[in-house]
């Protein structure tokens, strides 16, 4: 048998008391922990193929079957082992991806999340009647446009109707309504037509007359300051006269209108439309991006951001693509007992409580059962003709100390009258300017009559019965045949006026020369014989 092992051999100081002859020898404790060094070093040996070593890997193996405590562990050791393996194989993923990743849907529910939360207010105009409420039945209004294949997802109309009941909720607002969706680049816009109480919009206009009337101020005292400085005179050129926007509640600023980016985010007040806007918006083609404030670049120079030509391009849209069954609206009667002056026909209309509604089938028949309900823009960028050359009495005032030619009166531009039918609508050449067809024809009883805009792509219309409906879901833009082209810039002004007063003269020959100076010396001898004739003359009268 063998005796107790050498320092130097792997099993030195393991056997234990009462295992070998030589029991009644105590191992040396320094020697045992040595054995045990060795053999830990022996384990921790990596491998020279996986670079894994013994130690670890059973260290490994053991956690996990103390973790899972699985039955029968003996028997599946070895495929503890090839799992524990196999799992030190597996790409690490950086600091990057090991960080807690938000899905897009957790970030979009925790915006809609404020949509099913009730407010203080809420509670207590659900007690009112459903009747005087403003908010709208955007999933009727949905349900007939989905009968045509318009529209947008029941979940997403839904949240709509959701965002449209915090807005009325928050806001002193008298009628709302779905205008419709403007796609952008990075963002849409969910657009709201709403409508105040009376005396709320008055409080706005005051504030902004109150901030125009600062700055006036402000713009006066920056003149006088460059007077006392004795600073150069200024330019005596006067710009064109600035068209003023039409008052808010009247013309193309009818109706206020909130836009969000999404069903849960917060409701923007967009600003009232100016007529210089919507000039310039017809000239420019540009995609939104879905940021209001981003800038307007192109030529010529929009006057605004982008919410302002968001506001102009909704302005021209409505003007003209809402329209209305023949009948449901009629002139109010004050005016259609009046005569209006200028031509300007008649700018308000009422719903009509004698309404017939015709079948859907003969509202498709021909376009003029539909009518523009909504007063069209004139070229001048309002919906009623400014006259820029009248003028207050203070400038009347001025203009009688200064007398300057008096310009030739304008001629005021008319459009077409309210409540004119879609037959009268011009086409794109051979394109009608709207496209009517019916929701179904099997059973005509229940079928919906869909107009579609050829004018601008994305403006629908439905009737049905008394019910009609007006939505729009596009890019913002009017159609054109040919590519857009932008507008030429002007011609370059001219510097100083161009004369033969002021042109340079060409030099004169040695001839021409010569021929003058001798004209002029024949001058000069003429006059000194004139005046020697004349002192002759004074002197004989002198002797007399």
């Amino acid at each position: 048998e063998h005796g107790p092992y050498l320092p130097h051999e792997p099993g030195y100081g393991l056997y234990q008391p009462g295992y070998g002859p030589y029991d009644d020898q105590t191992p040396d404790p320094e020697h045992r922990m040595l054995s045990f060094q060795n053999a830990k070093a022996y384990l921790l040996k990596s491998s020279v193929t996986s670079g894994l070593n013994l130690y670890d890997h059973l260290v490994n193996v053991l956690a996990k079957i103390l973790d899972e405590q699985p039955t029968d562990p003996v028997d599946i050791f070895e495929n503890i082992s090839k799992d524990v393996k196999a799992a030190q194989f597996q790409k690490k993923m950086d600091t990057l991806r090991d960080e807690h990743e938000v899905l897009p849907s957790f970030d979009s529910a925790e915006v809609r999340r404020n949509l099913f939360l009730k407010t203080d207010g809420e509670g207590d105009e659900e007690r009112e009647e459903m009747g005087e409420t403003p908010l709208p039945n955007v999933m009727e209004t949905a349900f007939y446009f989905e009968q045509g294949g318009i529209g947008l997802s029941r979940d997403e109309t839904y949240l709509i109707f959701l965002a449209l009941k915090k807005l009325v909720s928050v806001q002193p607002i008298q009628t709302c309504r779905f205008w419709g969706r403007i796609l952008g680049q990075e963002m849409n816009y969910i657009i709201a037509e709403v409508q105040y109480h009376e005396g709320e919009e008055e409080e706005e206009e005051t504030e902004e007359e109150e901030v125009m009337v600062e700055g006036e101020k402000r713009l006066d005292e920056v003149e006088d300051e460059e007077k006392e400085k004795g600073e150069p005179l200024k330019s005596t050129y006067k710009p064109p006269p600035v068209i003023p926007k039409e008052e808010n509640g009247t013309g193309a600023n009818k109706y206020i209108y909130f836009v969000c980016n999404e069903p849960g985010k917060p409701w923007v007040k967009l600003p009232p439309v100016t007529p210089a806007q919507i000039v310039c918006a017809r000239k420019i083609k540009k995609f939104f991006t879905g940021r209001l404030d981003a800038p307007v670049v192109s030529f010529p120079p929009f006057p605004g951001n982008e919410a302002n030509y968001l506001r102009a391009q909704i302005a021209r849209i409505s003007a003209g693509t809402h329209v209305s069954p023949l009948g449901y609206y009629r002139f109010t009667e004050e005016e259609g007992d009046e005569d209006e002056e200028g031509g300007g026909g008649r700018d308000e209309c009422e719903e009509n409580p004698e309404f017939e509604p015709l079948s859907a089938f003969e509202m498709v028949e021909s376009l003029s059962t539909w009518v523009h309900h909504v007063p069209s823009i004139l070229n001048q960028g309002r919906c009623v003709w400014f006259n820029p050359l009248q003028k207050t009495e203070e400038e009347e005032g001025e203009e009688e100390e200064e007398k300057d030619e008096v310009p030739d009166e304008l001629q005021q531009e008319v459009g077409p009258p309210l409540l004119t039918p879609l037959s009268e609508d011009e086409g794109i050449q051979n394109i009608p300017a709207w496209t009517a067809s019916v929701s179904t024809k099997l059973t005509p009883q229940y079928a919906v009559a869909i107009l579609r805009s050829n004018r601008w792509p994305g403006a629908y219309a439905f009737a049905c019965g008394t019910k009609f409906g007006n939505i729009y879901f596009g890019w913002g833009h009017k159609y054109s045949l040919g590519n857009h082209t932008p507008a030429l810039p002007p011609p370059v002004q001219p510097e100083y006026p161009d004369g033969p007063e002021i042109s340079e003269a060409t030099d004169p020959t040695v001839e021409e020369e010569l021929a003058f100076k001798a004209a002029r010396e024949q001058k000069s001898l003429e006059s000194m014989e004139e005046e020697e004739e004349e002192e002759f003359e004074d002197e004989d009268d002198d002797d007399d």
